[in-house]
């Protein structure tokens, strides 16, 4: 496609070099070989100098690129008109809430209200009462454009203040700030990187609201530069002293990848560290009681080869409940006496390992409540304290249970709330009260349910599996509307994740309307990696066993063109962040299977992945070149270098986004460069680098629409789509 030089502002270092250039060709891009040795192997590479952002060379590139994908992307005949639709139904999109938090006689909530470009934190006396809710913070008055967004939030005790992280241009690079729930008035305390892309971070509170526990990371002086974004650790702050006086709490001895999370038993006087050793599933527990004063010490109930995934503590502060995998990937309940923990051999199995895999457990005064997987599905169940008399709570078929949140006020309430989603339904939050001598109880919608303002009602899902190149039977969740032809001419999207046990549950997203609409089938691949049949789907596909990920999605592109949903040249894959690998690894691997790829903040290169701060933390899912057996399975699979010159790849559209703190925007750079050089089969191969946005968190609406555009006018125009008839 051709590029109309003179519309567009370039450096003056490159205006000779861009109005020399054939409108069809790519910006050009030096090679300038550097040349590895890992256990004697010699690996070269030609773009490493694209890993320097911040060099007037790269940035000139950058530029090009840019203005290289919007040439092509703005002379599409329908981009400008799918932006206008994407708007107009974001304008009528009802408001929807999410990380709901119970307080004594209110619910905090994060609401999303297009047009408004970030969420706002409100609150509600209950989640059947809208008329009552208050903003407590609205980051787009910080910032009309989107720039500020919130991290997370935690409410005190008794919901009087409010502690949010806020970060900006989506990097995650949080300050703490405290608010007056009730007035949203600012107090005067700050607290900068308590948040980070790499670790995350978290915060709870004392019992009397007038201190707070928080994670940050070190210091200027504190550690060497290399380390200020590792090494996270928990500090006491109390309300109206300089952060300067903050007492340390714990984390020293942790290492260097630890993610901390914090969280209070429900009547707050119990404090819990989850600690995470980086980003492979291993997981160490620590309990303080706050009863006992600031000096009373640490214990340690889990550690990270004990294979527990999530504790909570019981009502009465008598009891701690946990979630492991130990010689049971699917999940078993453990329960332990708190004040004088028993070792964990020794703990009491109140529910064994079943057919559904335990995904996450809330615990109320008299009830627990189970949240399971299904190979994807949810289903929820209900049992008395100590694991009997379980009960199964009615939810939609064929739907995903994404929170259950126990209702606080009277110590001896029961009921929760719990975010229920489908493919083809809004998500809405739905009421469950249990009723008295072990009966079901109720169920009931509440007001706090979402409007789309597109219905999917044409839209059938079909459960279908695959047979991956191991035998292993790899589930299909496919969306298309009612009637369509299985005659392998449909334009047909792909999508997985495959890594660090997610899943990919049923989940609504109005947007697709615009696929459906042209005849388009959209597909969820629950591969390996994932997390929807236990740790052992997890683990069958991380570190050396990473290529059955691989395998997994191939597969599944395979079993769509064989069933007659599509061919190769109406398929078209999109996946991010790990997802973005997945892509990468299936285009090199399998180049000739689709016509379009679209890979979001991917990474590429894999021998170099663990030198960024984040991808340190990425070592115990993916592994490490240090170790030459691991090198052998990164090296064997690294998308950036099994590029081969002359092949016919895919059309490929990378995004990313110059503030990612998760994954390196170098590795969208490189690969880039490198398909640009090597692919025969002149098919667009085109960069989106945002630089106003980062992972994906925190991304202002009208660039989440923006992109969206992109995505989809690059697909429609790879797969010969053409827009549906008027009133249609």
């Amino acid at each position: 496609m051709k590029i109309e030089w003179s519309r567009l502002i370039v450096l003056s270092s490159l205006a000779s070099m861009l109005t020399a250039m054939s409108h069809a060709e790519n910006p050009p891009t030096e090679k300038k070989p550097v040349t590895d040795e890992y256990h004697g192997v010699k690996v070269v590479e030609a773009y490493r100098w694209l890993e320097d952002a911040d060099t007037p060379a790269v940035k000139a590139w950058t530029l090009a690129q840019n203005q290289h994908t919007r040439a092509y992307l703005d002379a599409l005949s329908d981009r400008a008109e799918i932006q206008q639709q994407l708007t107009a139904w974001f304008a009528k999109d009802s408001p929807s809430y999410g990380g709901l938090t119970s307080r004594p006689a209110r619910i905090f909530a994060l609401k999303f209200q297009p047009p408004k470009q970030q969420r706002l934190l409100v609150t509600l006396t209950s989640a059947d009462d809208t008329a009552s809710e208050k903003v407590v913070l609205d980051p787009n008055e910080l910032a009309p454009k989107g720039q500020v967004a919130m991290d997370w939030y935690v409410p005190s005790p008794d919901g009087k203040l409010v502690a949010v992280s806020l970060s900006e241009n989506g990097s995650e690079d949080g300050t703490l700030h405290i608010y007056d729930a009730e007035t949203g008035q600012a107090l005067p305390d700050k607290i900068t990187h308590v948040q980070y892309p790499t670790a995350g971070g978290s915060a709870a509170w004392a019992p009397d609201g007038k201190s707070i526990y928080y994670t940050r990371f070190p210091r200027a002086g504190e550690k060497p530069e290399a380390d200020l974004n590792f090494y996270q650790q928990i500090y006491l702050h109390r309300l109206g002293t300089p952060d300067t006086a903050d007492v340390y709490s714990l984390g020293r001895e942790f290492p260097r990848i630890a993610e901390i999370d914090l969280g209070t038993s429900r009547s707050g006087r119990w404090l819990v560290a989850s600690v995470a050793n980086g980003d492979g599933g291993e997981f160490a527990h620590y309990v303080r009681d706050l009863q006992a004063g600031e000096n009373a010490e640490w214990r340690q109930v889990t550690h990270f080869e004990d294979g527990v995934k999530q504790v909570a503590i019981s009502c009465n502060d008598s009891l701690i409940y946990l979630r492991s995998v130990k010689d049971a990937p699917r999940g078993k309940i453990l329960l332990l006496p708190l004040q004088d923990p028993a070792t964990l051999k020794n703990a009491a199995v109140i529910l064994p390992e079943s057919d559904g895999v335990i995904e996450s457990f809330a615990v109320t005064a008299n009830h627990l409540y189970v949240s399971q997987l299904v190979g994807g599905p949810s289903r929820l169940l209900r049992y008395d304290v100590a694991g009997m008399n379980g009960r199964e709570v009615p939810i939609a078929a064929n739907s995903a249970v994404d929170a259950v949140v126990p209702l606080e006020g009277d110590p001896n309430d029961s009921r929760v709330l719990f975010l229920q989603s489908s493919w083809v339904q809004p998500d809405a939050w739905y009421l469950y009260e249990p009723a008295q001598g072990g009966e079901l109880g109720s169920v009931k919608k509440t007001a706090l349910a979402r409007k789309a303002p597109v219905d999917f009602d044409d839209i059938e899902v079909v459960r279908e599996f695959a047979t991956s190149k191991d035998g292993t039977k790899v589930p299909v969740n496919i969306l298309s509307r009612k009637g369509t032809q299985l005659d392998g001419n449909n334009p047909t999207l792909l999508t997985a994740y495959g890594g660090y046990g997610v899943s990919l549950r049923p989940g609504f997203h109005f947007t697709d309307r615009v696929w459906f609409d042209r005849g388009g089938v959209y597909v969820v691949a629950n591969i390996r990696g994932g997390g929807e049949y236990g740790e052992a789907w997890h683990t069958a596909g991380n570190l050396t066993l990473k290529q059955n990920v691989f395998d997994d999605f191939a597969a599944c592109a395979q079993h769509l063109i064989q069933r007659g949903y599509t061919q190769p040249s109406r398929l078209a894959v999109e996946g991010g962040s790990n997802g973005g690998l997945l892509m990468g690894a299936f285009l090199t691997q399998h180049p000739d299977l689709a016509r379009a790829v679209v890979s979001h903040v991917g990474i590429y290169d894999m021998l170099r992945v663990e030198l960024d701060p984040n991808g340190a933390f990425n070592v115990t899912e993916f592994g490490t070149v240090k170790d030459p057996g691991q090198f052998q399975a990164l090296y064997a699979y690294s998308p950036y270098h099994h590029v081969v010159d002359g092949t016919k790849y895919p059309a490929v559209f990378f995004l990313a986004g110059e503030k990612d703190g998760r994954v390196n925007p170098a590795n969208s750079r490189k690969m880039t460069a490198r398909l640009q050089a090597a692919t025969g089969s002149g098919r667009p191969i085109l960069l989106r680098l945002s630089g106003d946005s980062g992972h994906g968190m925190g991304t202002a609406l009208t660039e989440r629409i923006a992109q969206e555009a992109d995505v989809f006018a690059f697909l429609f125009d790879q797969l010969g789509v053409k827009a549906p008839p008027a009133g249609q």
